[in-house]
Order: C-alpha cells, then sequence, then structure tokens
C-alpha cells in the first residue's frame, strides 16, 4: 500500500511531525484493520491527481 499512498490525495506533509502522515478520516478500529493488513488496497484511497479527469476529456 506503501507506493499507493505517495500518490493519494490523503497522503500530506505535517510541519508537527515534519513528515508525510495520511490525513484520512478514520476511527481506531479502522486503522487497526489496516495496519493489520485486512485490506488488499486502501479502502481510503483517492487519487490526488487533479488533472486526471481533464485528460480523460481529451
Amino acid at each position: 500500500m506503501g507506493d499507493q499512498c505517495q500518490e493519494c490525495a490523503y497522503y500530506t506533509y505535517d510541519e508537527d511531525y515534519e513528515e508525510y502522515v495520511c490525513d484520512a478520516n478514520m476511527d481506531e478500529d479502522d486503522y487497526c484493520r489496516l495496519m493489520q493488513g485486512k485490506y488488499k488496497s486502501c479502502p481510503y484511497y483517492r487519487n490526488g491527481d487533479e488533472y486526471s479527469v481533464v485528460r480523460k476529456q481529451i
């Protein structure tokens, strides 16, 4: 899932921690399931490429 995170819209830089973090709104149970590897891919993934829609129109 790590490669997918770098392209995600929720992957943002946190100045307090001075590193990139997942900013998806999830509860503690969802976070535990995600860390245990119960998902094949992240259910919170959202493409952060703002121009992907424009490319499809051409």
